[in-house]
This record gives structure tokens, C-alpha cells and sequence, in this order.
């Protein structure tokens, strides 16, 4: 290390403190905070009381990215925490711009998504008066965050905000949001910034009991099923469930949130289960003796009749979250904390089950989905499918909410649970093009598709422009049924044919629409123009939008009426 000189040897002008260039404010210690944690990409929509942020923004490393609805910043951020694993970050302005987000918050809490909702709020002496643009979304988004924060001092900014990711990202993750004055935005500020964000504290470990009393149940159990759940991708449990799964020849099914944990191709795999899941899935789980659930949480979705699901069995329920476990099953056996560690430490070698794989293996095999559907019109399984397949490995989905959402779950491959981007919990239409968007500028190499139906895409088709603005290298696949499809079938089924309000004969040529927006789009009538449209769409660097026109009478098969069973499917 060079030695300085003593200080009789510097002039005044030298030992001086380094004059501020320019005034620095609360804003800029948010952005600056938000480059000092890594933050490389935010999504947001400027307004009066965020201004400020938006005034430190210039120049700054953060991409910003202009979306068209408030909406469309909560879903994008969601999709991008989803990709990586780290908390996405949206910003926006107070009253209409904050209550805009809060779709996109409740999406993020119930798929538990770490997420960063910076929203501006109304000067704080203006607070509690019911100023212009005021609302409390502190107050509003409780039910739907993790946490809540309001800054009131601007030199608590950096600490602030560290702490928010810290809470986002840790234990089972979640929406964190902060409410931001525009005086305390404004105020003159110069925080010592956080130091580098610390990683995200891991789950706790299981006793040696626990894993012991599990470990002695599989031993047991002649028919056991293994059950997985969001969770498990959560828990970055993936390798240990497939792992698990190797070891011990258990066959195994998975919840809409648990696809591509297990790996697609595994032979012990059963598919998905739930209200639209496989009758192998939902039988196995019907007559299973043990069920260990890794990271799921019991949801209607997926158990039907709760009473009746799993109903002989006994329950190992693995979660990182202690309050999951008992909230509607109570478990034999409870491992509260690392999914990944305990599968890890059972090891009850190969099950001697054969007799039970062999009946769910071939059960799987005479229940597997048939492609052959009659006539010429495009048949949205078996293309969906073909897609899936054709792009391989780089797939990815970003699925909005309808039938289409439920075939995709059903007919496409998943070879990591990240590929698969939906709203499972909250079922929002209007998630797929933003988070398609957020998902393609986090992974550009990848082959991304936003699948969406008529009904949803007009949820947030504004953001044509904001793939347009930012050439996002994103594939658009819309099924047009000129109905609002699962909604329809529901209808037919259990409210005697009385079509009321789902009727969409009047949509647009969406084709149309997106050349509008400067999108290159193409339009698909029948069967023989699917292998074209899947190569055209998945070799365009995008944006790019195909609409498919499909049989409106259509429906998703099987389905479990609602307050059945599982076991009671209705199939075509």
C-alpha cells in the first residue's frame, strides 16, 4: 500500500470534504439503493407524486420500462421474480396508478412471488385529508403483501429498502411494498447507502426425528403417492425431488404450480391432478395409503372434496411455511423447513411397491390424452403440444387464465417449473402478455410465448406497445373462440345451457389489431396450417402474433364438478 503524505504537506483545497455536485434528494437515494442491491430492470408508469423517482431515474443504470397500464408493471415484475428467483421491482404513482397494482400484488401473494411495489403518496402533511390522488394503499394492500412499509425519513431510504428485499426474498417469499411521500422524496438526502445485499436467509432444517418418522412410513406404505407443490420450486428443491423420486420409485403427480418439478419424461410421473388433472393423477391419489405433500397447500383446485381427497391415507406434509401444514389436512408426520435437505436425508432405498407402480404406469398409459380429434379445425391440445416440443428445453409459457390456461397445464412439456409462468391462486386474466414481456427481457434466449384466449388478451392488449417499444423477442399464440371459453363450459354443464354474457362474436381481427400496434401477426383457420404457424412463430425474433381461430364448443376434459371428488371425472 502506497503511503500518504503527512497532512502539513496538503494544501486546504486538497483535505477539503469533496463538494456536492448537486443537490441529492430522497428519490435519489431510492434509485440509488435500488443499483447498490443489483436491481438492473424496473417496470413502472409515471404520475405526480412518484415524479421525483422518475426526475433521479435520468442517468441512472436502471432500465426503466414504459408499460401502458399499472397492471402490466405488477405482472411483468412478477414474471421476471419468477424467472430468477429474486424480487422483480415496479413502481408507480399514488391514487388511480397505486390501485392499479394491486392485482398484480394479490397475484404475487397467493403464488407467493417475491416482488418490490414502490408507490408515490401524497405530501405526508397531506395524509389523512383526502387530497387529490390520495388513497391509502398501505391499508388496502394489507390482506395482499407480506409486508408494508411507509418511509417518513429520508435518510432511513437505503435501510428501508434493504430490509424490504430481505423480507421479499426470504423464508416463503412475497410482495413487499413502499409507500413513499413526495416530501420525503423531495427532501435533500445524502444516506450512506446498504452494503451488499445480503443472500436471502434459507429455511430451517428438519429434525432427525421427522425425516426418521417419514422415512419409517414410506417403508411401510404399499401404495404411496408423492404429491408436489409450488413450493418445491420455491424451495429450490427441484434437483431433490427428481432425485427423491429416482431413488425411490414413488410415482408421483403435481399441482398447476408443481409442473416441470418433476421431470416430464420420468416414468413414475403421473401428471397433473386437481379439477382438470388426469384420471391416473387423481385415481392414484383417491386410493393411495401414504401421501407425502412437498410444498403444496391443500388448495380446492386440487384436492376437490376435501373430505374425500386422499381419504385412506396418511399424510407427511413437508412445507417451508409452518402455517400451511395442518390448515386443512392434518399430517401424520411434519417437516416444517428445508424440502430440499429432508428429501435428501430419506432414504428408504427402492420401495418394494411393484405391484402398485405397475397399476399406476399402466393406468397412465390407457388415460393418456388422445390428439386425433375429428374434422380439419385446429385442435388446441395437440398444438399446444407440438409446440411445446418443437421448441424443447428453451420453452417457455407465459399462460393467461381461460381454457387455454388449463390445456397448456394439461398437453405442454415443462422441463423446469420456471418455464411455466401462470396465475395459478388468484386466476388473473390479463397476466400473460405482461408477464410473457417481463419474462422475454429477463430471458431473451429462451423461446417465450405468451398463450392467451380472446377474453384475455383484451385484459391488457395496450401492451402490443410496449413489445412494440422495446423489440421484445416475445411469441404471442391467441386462441380465439369468439367466447369466454371456460366460463362457457361451466354454463353447459351446471347452469342448463344458459349462455349468459360470454358470447364474444364481436372481437376484432386480432391480426389486425396487432399490425396496428407495428407487430408482425398472422392469422390460422385450419389443421394444415399449424406445423407452418409453429416454426413461423418460434423462428421470429418477435414480437410476433399468431391468432388462432378454434372450435368455440370446445371444452377442457376431464373436469370435476365442482364440490365432487376427484374420483367422480366428467370426460368427453
Amino acid at each position: 500500500m502506497t503511503a500518504l503524505p503527512a497532512n502539513d504537506s496538503l494544501t486546504e483545497a486538497e483535505t477539503a470534504p469533496a463538494p456536492k455536485t448537486a443537490k441529492q434528494t430522497g428519490a435519489h437515494a431510492v434509485v440509488r439503493t435500488l443499483e447498490a442491491l443489483g436491481v438492473e430492470r424496473v417496470f413502472g408508469y409515471p404520475g405526480g407524486a412518484i415524479m421525483p423517482v422518475y426526475d433521479a431515474l435520468t442517468g441512472s443504470s436502471l432500465q426503466h420500462i414504459l408499460v401502458r397500464h399499472e397492471q402490466a408493471a405488477a405482472f411483468a415484475a412478477d414474471a421476471q421474480a419468477r424467472i430468477t428467483g429474486k424480487a422483480g421491482v415496479c413502481l408507480a404513482t399514488s391514487g388511480p396508478g397505486a390501485t392499479n397494482l394491486l392485482t398484480g400484488i394479490a397475484n404475487a401473494y397467493m403464488d407467493s412471488v417475491p416482488m418490490i411495489i414502490l408507490t408515490g403518496q401524497v405530501p405526508s402533511g397531506l395524509m389523512g385529508t383526502d387530497a387529490f390522488q390520495e388513497v391509502d394503499v398501505f391499508g388496502m394492500s394489507m390482506p395482499v403483501v407480506k409486508h408494508s412499509i411507509i418511509i417518513r425519513d429520508p435518510m432511513r431510504i437505503p435501510e428501508m429498502i434493504a430490509e424490504a428485499f430481505e423480507i421479499a426474498e426470504s423464508g416463503r417469499p412475497g410482495p413487499v411494498l413502499i409507500d413513499l411521500p413526495k416530501d420525503v422524496l423531495q427532501a435533500e438526502a445524502y444516506p450512506t447507502l446498504p452494503p451488499e445485499p445480503r443472500p436471502a436467509a434459507g429455511p430451517s432444517r428438519a429434525s432427525d426425528a421427522d425425516v426418521a418418522a417419514a422415512t419409517a412410513l414410506l417403508t411401510q406404505s404399499r401404495r404411496p403417492v408423492l404429491y408436489i407443490g409450488g413450493g418445491v420450486a420455491l424451495g429450490r428443491a427441484v434437483d431433490a425431488v427428481r432425485d427423491f423420486m429416482g431413488r425411490t420409485g414413488i410415482p408421483a403427480v403435481a399441482t398447476l404450480k408443481g409442473l416441470g418439478c418433476p421431470h416430464p419424461d420420468a416414468e413414475n410421473f403421473l401428471g397433473m391432478l386437481g379439477m382438470h388433472g388426469g384420471r391416473a393423477a387423481n385415481v392414484a391419489v383417491d386410493e393411495c395409503d401414504l401421501l407425502v405433500c412437498c410444498g403444496a397447500r391443500f388448495d380446492d383446485r386440487a384436492t376437490g372434496r376435501l373430505d374425500s381427497f386422499a381419504k385412506g391415507a396418511r399424510i407427511i406434509h413437508m412445507d417451508a411455511d409452518i402455517a400451511e401444514i395442518g390448515k386443512l389436512r392434518a399430517a401424520d408426520v411434519a417437516i416444517a423447513g428445508d424440502i430440499g435437505d429432508a428429501l435428501a436425508r430419506m432414504d428408504p432405498g427402492y420401495l418394494d411397491i411393484d405391484p402398485w407402480r405397475e397399476t399406476c404406469r399402466e393406468r397412465k398409459a390407457r388415460h393418456a390424452f388422445r390428439y386425433d380429434a375429428p374434422g380439419n379445425g385446429v385442435f388446441a391440445p395437440a398444438m399446444l403440444k407440438e409446440l411445446s416440443e418443437a421448441a424443447g428445453d428453451d420453452f417457455i409459457a407465459a399462460c393467461d387464465v381461460g381454457q387455454h390456461q388449463m390445456w397448456v397445464a394439461q398437453h405442454c412439456r415443462f422441463s423446469r417449473p420456471e418455464s411455466h409462468l401462470t396465475s395459478a391462486g388468484l386466476g388473473a386474466m390479463g397476466y400473460g402478455l405482461p408477464a410473457g414481456i417481463g419474462a422475454a427481457m429477463e430471458r431473451p434466449d429462451a423461446k417465450v410465448v405468451t398463450i392467451s384466449g380472446d377474453g384475455s388478451i383484451m385484459m391488457n392488449i395496450q401492451e402490443l406497445a410496449t413489445a412494440r417499444r422495446y423489440s421484445v423477442p416475445i411469441r404471442i399464440l391467441l386462441l380465439d373462440n369468439a367466447s369466454l371459453g371456460l366460463v362457457r363450459q361451466w354454463q353447459e354443464y351446471f347452469f342448463d345451457q344458459n349462455f349468459s354474457e360470454i358470447d364474444l362474436y364481436d372481437n376484432p381481427d386480432f391480426a389486425e389489431v396487432a399490425h396496428a400496434f407495428g407487430i408482425e401477426a398472422f392469422t390460422v383457420h385450419s389443421r394444415d396450417e399449424v406445423p407452418g404457424a409453429i416454426d413461423r412463430l418460434l423462428n421470429a425474433r418477435g414480437p410476433i402474433l399468431a391468432h388462432v381461430l378454434i372450435d368455440p364448443r370446445e371444452n377442457v376434459w376431464p373436469l370435476v364438478p365442482p364440490g365432487a371428488s376427484n374420483a367422480d371425472m366428467m370426460e368427453d
